[in-house]
């Protein structure tokens, strides 16, 4: 019986793990895929996500996990009416591989056990544990305690659990050898409704020219991307010499009023399961926090004794209380600088829009 088993072994899942190991829980922390496993992401650490890796991991982002240009100096907006908006901060670029390989290592080293290439195909509540449907190289199952479900939206066993309509965005991004007339040192930002549904970007990780659309209609996808290719060579001398590889994925459209999913029942949900996700797809500090969130209401309560599930929640909530406010206010941020995100204006913070079960 474990304690606490973490469904998806991302920032999320890793410093939920970390966290609890240290306080010695008898933790087991699974991820689907073979690590270090490919993760489709910007790959930039915003200050926020440095900090809270020193304040949760007790050290800093080892330099083999980054790539070049090694520092971030900031991210450059485009608007919908074709204004820019450049915001200087401190940064990293860094190989989400390699990165989120460092942040499991690091929850091992504080005594998690970790399995990858092991799928969790589902979680059933009993009385006093929960069962978790495994698939390794078999199929068996594990007893937990408690389960933090930190896998994404591709994950299948939030789908299984609760039933809430989930929309989502699609984003396509390629890696190309080439050059382009920008500073090589900034995340840059496109917000014309002419070149996506969403947001389009480009950035450079050790040489790579990565340009990326996402849309809400797969459909649209291919028109999207050739008209931000054109939109780049045209705007921004963007010279493409080949195409390397390219990498297509998923992440929630966040609602107006950021509605959170906390849990059900004994399964904890957190990081983009929860809806946890601020913009531009920038989810590695949410993740971060959000999973140290979640154990820190673990750690709240007595595992050995009968589990109050309800103090459970009420802690989890508290603890992200400030974080979901910080996502309301990047989300207004966004909304005041591009009609396209208007809907997501938010003010008062009076509408209750979380959900637990």
């Amino acid at each position: 019986m474990f304690d606490v088993i973490i469904i998806g072994a991302g920032p999320t899942g890793c410093s939920a793990a970390r966290e609890l190991a240290c306080t010695g829980y008898h933790v087991l922390l699974i991820e689907k895929f073979k690590m270090p496993r490919n993760k489709s992401c910007s790959g930039v650490l915003i200050k926020r996500s440095m900090d809270l890796i020193r304040k949760y991991f007790g050290e800093n982002v080892p330099a083999y996990t980054m790539c070049t240009p090694t520092d971030n100096q900031g991210m450059i907006f485009t608007n919908d009416k074709g204004r820019e908006c450049r915001y200087e901060q401190e940064g990293l670029n860094i190989w989400r591989d390699r990165f989120d390989y460092w942040l499991a290592r690091k929850a091992v080293e504080a005594g998690a056990e970790l399995r990858d290439e092991t799928a969790a195909l589902s979680c059933e509540e009993q009385k006093d544990y929960v069962l978790v449907n495994l698939k390794g190289p078999s199929l068996y199952v594990e007893k937990a305690k408690l389960v933090i479900v930190c896998d994404g939206v591709t994950g299948s066993v939030k789908r299984k659990l609760v039933h809430t309509p989930q929309s989502y965005i699609t984003t396509y991004q390629t890696f190309h050898k080439g050059s382009i007339d920008l500073d090589y040192h900034y995340f840059y930002a496109y917000l014309q409704p002419q070149l996506s549904e969403y947001d389009a970007w480009f950035n450079v990780k050790d040489d790579y020219l990565i340009f990326g659309v996402s849309v809400k209609d797969t459909n649209r996808l291919k028109h999207y991307y050739s008209e931000f290719i054109t939109y780049m060579k045209k705007h921004h001398n963007a010279r493409i010499e080949k195409q390397e590889r390219a990498e297509k994925w998923l992440m929630p459209h966040i609602m107006p009023g950021c509605p959170i999913e906390y849990g059900k029942g004994r399964m904890l949900f957190a990081g983009e399961t929860a809806g946890f996700l601020n913009p531009m797809g920038e989810g590695i500090s949410a993740g971060l926090e959000c999973g140290y969130a979640a154990a820190k209401a673990i750690e709240e309560i007595n595992l050995s004794s009968e589990l109050d599930i309800s103090a459970v929640y009420s802690a989890y909530r508290a603890n992200t209380s400030a974080l979901r406010n910080y996502m309301r206010r990047q989300w207004n941020f966004v909304a005041g600088t591009a009609d396209t995100f208007g809907h997501m204006k938010y003010t008062g913070f009076q509408v209750q829009t979380e959900h637990t079960f």
